[in-house]
């Protein structure tokens, strides 16, 4: 197998490979690849290209061109910008590319991410990894990898992708208040290996030095801990509204119910109280990268 310049892996005879594959579950994603699809094929029948001409034309075979336009397959950036310039669209296909990279992300996850956006607060209790907010990159890839059933390499890069895209929380202005507790167990766990577990740790001493990012360790040692029904996250709206979930609890799915929402801030409000503060978490942190 090569990857192309653009970024499209093939195989030996030519034929492309799966990359952006179209999830048939996500009715409202795939909705929209569609649309798309079409409109690319509408502006390269108006310049009276055939799918193989202009496949050669973006640097794309045939099948994908046709995958494309049927729907099937998400295009990726570099498809639309060559395809807007080749068939003189304007900028009216490569407008689509926000579109079409939320797109390639699975439902919940945009889903999730839309959330996170509103958000002005957030509280967040991690108890097996780290929380998706706080993950480098190599970090999550590992932690993907290591998923059961195994998911495939596209399905890897494309949680991978999600993962970090959600991290622009960190740059938004004003900027939403985060508060994130993590069990010490997953500061010492070296999934992906040492390195990955050392550079884990110094983006957690990076993003703890934010002045709306507090981040604090809950010692294994504790004997009282109102967390051990596993992770649990709020998140708070400017509206005044908020949605919260408990691993184990309701369903663990997402929930706005004031008297469900009560109890899981309650939990996180005491499990704060119960870790390190942010200061001596921080310093802790320290500590263990020494160590690792």
């Amino acid at each position: 197998m090569s990857v192309d310049e653009a970024g499209t892996a093939r195989g030996n005879d030519g034929t492309d490979e799966p990359g952006w594959e179209v999830d048939p579950d996500d009715e409202p994603g795939a909705a929209v690849v569609a649309s798309v699809g079409r409109q690319i094929k509408a502006w390269r029948e108006a310049a009276g290209m055939r799918a193989g001409e202009f496949g050669a034309a973006i640097g794309y075979g045939e099948d994908l061109v046709y995958k494309v336009e049927g729907g099937r397959r998400i295009p990726r950036p570099e498809f639309l910008d060559k395809a807007d310039t080749v068939l003189g669209a304007g900028g009216k296909l490569a407008m689509f590319k926000k579109e079409m990279a939320e797109a390639r992300y699975p439902r919940k996850i945009r889903e999730l991410a839309k959330l996170e956006a509103r958000a002005v607060e957030l509280s967040a209790y991690g108890s097996h990894n780290f929380h998706g907010l706080l993950q480098t990159e190599e970090y999550a890839r590992a932690l993907f990898g290591m998923r059961r059933p195994a998911f495939s390499p596209d399905e890897v890069e494309r949680l991978v992708a999600a993962r970090v895209a959600r991290q622009s929380i960190f740059n938004r202005s004003p900027a939403p208040e985060l508060s994130f507790v993590q069990e010490e167990v997953t500061l010492r766990r070296h999934l992906g290996g040492r390195m990955v577990l050392r550079r884990q740790l110094q983006r957690l001493l990076q993003l703890g030095q934010f002045r709306n990012v507090e981040i604090q360790v809950m010692p294994t040692a504790r004997d009282d801990h109102a967390g051990m029904g596993g992770e649990m996250q709020v998140l708070k709206f400017g509206d005044g509204s908020a949605v919260g979930r408990s691993e184990g609890d309701f369903g663990s799915r997402p929930i706005a119910d004031p008297k469900h929402l009560r109890i899981i801030e309650l939990r996180c409000g005491i499990i704060r109280a119960q870790a390190l503060t942010p200061r001596e978490s921080l310093a802790f942190i320290e500590q263990v990268l020494g160590e690792t």
